[in-house]
């Protein structure tokens, strides 16, 4: 799918690429989902443009928050285009969640590791507490000025790390630029920035799924599972239940020899049948 956004013009005409993503039509919702739906079960490259095109003006929107980090606003569209790419590529419309609200967290999510693939903090921001941090005080350091003992401790508390690397971070964020070139084979550049700079439970495809799964693990779960045919239990426990990363309509289908429609049907019975036992 990495033809599919626009290409990102040199810096004199940005302006103009943004006037033209804001003239694509926005998506009504059966539109987006009669797309979504042709992309998952058909692989139609066509619906898929459609729903890039139509959600381009969204990365620009959120690329012009990370325009303090000095990096080019061409470079930033362009990542959160290849996120844009990779929400539409995973989005399932029969979550009940909007694509612009799926889409957010991956466009900020390889927004995110682009600026730490490339600002000067990269090599000191190693861990997750610190990257966090790095974000997060830098955010915070616009209201607060330079910080005090009194915020040095709220700042701490607030982020979960030591006074120590508040005062530390602070220090380096106000020190001079420095250049740097990331090795390609540095193992610090691997890790994902997904898990620390947005909050599963914070997004819409994420509370929903929390929410079935808290209530499919209530009382009287074994009751209703054992109530299941095996394929459908099957289903439900690699949909809902897996503690790993949950499988896709399409690995089941996969699986059973059957469509990615035909998993859906299953499944969508089979949460039915088991909160009707469960209210029961």
């Amino acid at each position: 799918m990495n033809t599919l956004a626009m290409p990102i013009p040199a810096a004199g005409s940005l302006e103009t690429y943004i006037q033209t993503v804001n003239r694509f039509p926005l998506l009504t919702q059966e539109q987006e989902t009669d797309y979504a739906r042709r992309l998952r079960d058909h692989g139609d490259l066509e619906a898929a443009r459609h729903l890039v095109l139509s959600h381009l003006r969204l990365v620009v929107s959120i690329a012009r928050n990370y325009a303090g980090y000095g990096l080019p606003q061409a470079d930033l569209i362009q990542e959160g285009n290849i996120g844009l790419m990779k929400a539409v590529k995973r989005f399932d419309p029969e979550r009940g969640v909007r694509l612009v609200s799926f889409a957010m967290h991956w466009i900020r999510a390889e927004i995110h590791e682009f600026v730490l693939r490339n600002w000067r903090l990269v090599r000191i921001a190693t861990t997750k507490a610190q990257r966090k941090l790095f974000f997060n005080l830098r955010s915070m350091k616009q209201d607060l000025g330079t910080l005090g003992a009194a915020e040095v401790q709220t700042v701490a508390r607030e982020l979960g790390v030591r006074p120590g690397d508040v005062v530390e971070m602070e220090t380096r964020l106000g020190g001079q630029d420095l250049a740097l070139e990331p090795a390609g084979d540095d193992e610090r550049e691997q890790f994902a920035p997904i898990a620390y700079l947005a909050a599963e439970d914070g997004e819409p495809a994420a509370a929903l799924e929390a929410e079935q799964t808290e209530r499919l693990r209530g009382e009287g779960l074994e009751k209703a599972l054992a109530s299941l045919d095996p394929r459908s239990r099957r289903i439900i426990e690699a949909r809902w239940l897996n503690e790993g990363e949950a499988a896709t309509l399409h690995e089941l289908a996969a699986e059973f020899g059957v469509s990615a429609e035909r998993i859906r049907q299953i499944e969508a019975k089979a949460l039915a049948r088991m909160k009707n036992l469960i209210t029961a």
